[in-house]
């Protein structure tokens, strides 16, 4: 049992550093992790006498 765990640990670890690196060097192949962006304007009514 204890042998699992320790493995699944090891896997935990490998995908952390593999999802750090592929954010980090991303970028570089053209992965663009940014998000949409555009402009909202909304009409605001006060009632207020």
């Amino acid at each position: 049992m204890g042998r699992l765990i320790k493995f699944l640990v090891y896997v935990l670890c490998l995908c952390v550093i593999g999802l750090v690196g592929y954010a980090y060097v991303g970028p570089f192949f053209g992965v663009d992790f940014s998000a949409p962006q555009s402009e909202v304007t909304q009409p605001v009514i006060l009632n207020a006498d």
